[in-house]
């Protein structure tokens, strides 16, 4: 073979490996609750007309956020005005979110700021972020400071002290229920759930879901024109967690996707999700 052909071959399989690895992430098994396996280009189509997309992830799975990133890029390539909301970032932290988008702030200098609000590596979320920087897409804050719901998970919501309220977006309550409790048991296979260590741990959960809920409610009252996809765990996605708590806010439109979870994907279902990625 010619050393021409040979340069040739290499360049052909390389595009083909390429081409075959992006058609494999987008082309993961994607099922409709209620109705049974479909495809990404229809299951984009269909969300494409919410207001909010709650992509969930569990954090450590960069298979996760590879489909997130898909979706994100399929919604971008439709021409919709998208923005994305963020678990990994506090509200307070907004402007450092802003600084990022428009270029101002140097990868390096952003890094450790990452570190700061987030436990998990920055490699698993750095093609999400470049992305948005590159497009130009806003990245919205959307948690409390960590502070409080580690102490409410420590010691409960009950533990806060007045200025820890006051740091909470308004009329935050602490309401918990079985089928909440249940599926947190299952996401993080608890082993039990009538302890007070596992109810502050749901307890806290709800913060999040609820500030998050409030802060994105505003957002989106103030961006109207915009397409909100929300990036958080798979116990904040689900319908009972953030979805739940921002109809409380704002009537919108919303589609859940949820990623392979601990069990049977067969006992999720359309009270639960719109759509489930499985690998």
């Amino acid at each position: 073979m010619s050393r021409y052909l040979k340069i040739t071959f290499f360049v052909l399989f390389y595009f083909f490996f390429l081409t075959v690895t992006c058609h494999s992430n987008i082309n993961s098994q994607i099922i409709k609750l209620g109705t049974g396996e479909t495809t990404f280009p229809a299951m984009v189509k269909e969300i494409s007309s919410a207001r909010v997309i709650f992509l969930g992830e569990n954090h450590y799975d960069i298979n996760h956020h590879k489909n997130q990133l898909n979706t994100i890029k399929a919604l971008y390539e439709k021409g919709l005005p998208i923005a994305v909301g963020l678990e990994m970032f506090p509200k307070k932290d907004q402007k450092i979110l802003d600084d990022w988008v428009s270029g101002r702030m140097k990868e390096k200098d952003f890094i450790p700021i990452f570190y700061d609000n987030w436990g998990y590596s920055w490699s698993l979320y750095k093609d999400i972020f470049l992305y948005a920087r590159n497009k130009k897409i806003p990245l919205i804050g959307l948690n409390v400071p960590r502070e409080i719901t580690r102490k409410v998970a420590q010691r409960g919501f009950k533990s806060l002290s007045r200025k820890e309220l006051s740091e909470l977006p308004p009329g935050i309550t602490c309401d918990l229920d079985q089928r909440y409790m249940d599926f947190i048991k299952r996401i993080f296979e608890h082993k039990g759930n009538n302890d007070d260590t596992f109810r502050n741990f749901c307890e806290a959960q709800v913060i999040w879901d609820q500030s998050m809920a409030w802060y994105l409610s505003q957002y989106l009252k103030a961006n109207q024109e915009r397409l909100v996809i929300v990036l958080s765990g798979t116990v904040h996605a689900w319908k009972y967690g953030i979805p739940r708590q921002l109809q409380k806010f704002i009537t919108v439109k919303y589609r859940v996707i949820l990623p392979d979870i601990p069990g049977d994907y067969r006992t999720i279902t359309i009270n639960d999700a719109d759509y489930m990625v499985t690998h």
